[in-house]
């Protein structure tokens, strides 16, 4: 009954039944049904309420159009104003075709979980660059296996379960945060451990709820159907 009453959610949202199997691989290896959170999406396919500029802490500038939002490179991260602590995130990206880029120049972007901890954007279709730093890696920490990035200019998924590290009061980690991605339908990450932060977030408390952040790495990566479920395994 759970996956029936889902199902007629997702058709309501005019989701294929590739965007549904996906969630509902996600759903399963969560332990929980991630379509549930259709109903409290992150992005409303109109505007940037909710969101805000980490570069200046005023409204989101990125563009909106039809019902996708697009980094205007230049501008700046953005993030929810909302803060999560464990969730399931479904995401769909896409990436330009940017030819004359090589490396991690090509196609750059990424979602920082609670704005600590980056899974990777990047076009990686016949572009090499460090394992670690592949599109559906937690950057620098672990790294996607196998590879399941489709060619630029088609939209890709992620969904992804996140459960934050446990901290002391002092900040000390007692254990460790876990992650699986799946990428197009791929898992690339299975319940991937990891006790510190990303790249630029390095320095960030952990412990804490923190916001989705998306970020301006150059290249006018465009987003849709955010959909965050604030609710870890059970």
């Amino acid at each position: 009954m759970i996956i029936i009453f889902n199902y007629i959610k997702a058709k309501a949202m005019k989701l294929t039944s590739i965007h549904f199997v996906s969630l509902f691989i996600a759903s399963v290896l969560g332990g929980e049904v991630l379509i549930g959170a259709i109903t409290t999406p992150l992005f409303n396919g109109q505007d940037l309420s909710g969101w805000v500029s980490t570069k200046t802490s005023l409204a989101a500038a990125w563009k909106v159009n039809e019902d996708y939002l697009e980094v205007i490179p230049g501008t700046g991260d953005i993030q929810t104003l909302s803060s999560f602590e464990d969730f399931d995130l479904h995401a769909e990206f896409w990436i330009p075709y940017l030819p004359e880029k090589h490396g991690q120049d090509r196609g750059n972007s990424g979602i920082f979980l609670q704005g600590r901890y980056e899974i990777q954007i990047l076009d990686s279709w016949k572009n090499e660059t460090y394992l670690d730093g592949f599109c559906g890696a937690l950057y620098k920490i672990l790294a996607p296996t196998p590879s399941a990035s489709l060619p630029p200019e088609n939209w890709q998924t992620y969904d992804i379960h996140f459960i934050s590290p446990r901290v002391t009061s002092e900040g000390t980690v007692i254990e460790k945060g876990e992650v699986t991605v799946i990428h197009n339908g791929t898992t690339v990450i299975d319940r991937g451990k990891f006790d510190h932060p990303t790249g630029s977030a390095a320095k960030q408390k952990q412990g804490l709820p923190g916001p989705i952040r998306l970020q301006d790495h150059g290249s006018p990566i465009r987003f849709r159907r955010l959909i965050l479920k604030s609710e870890s395994k059970k």
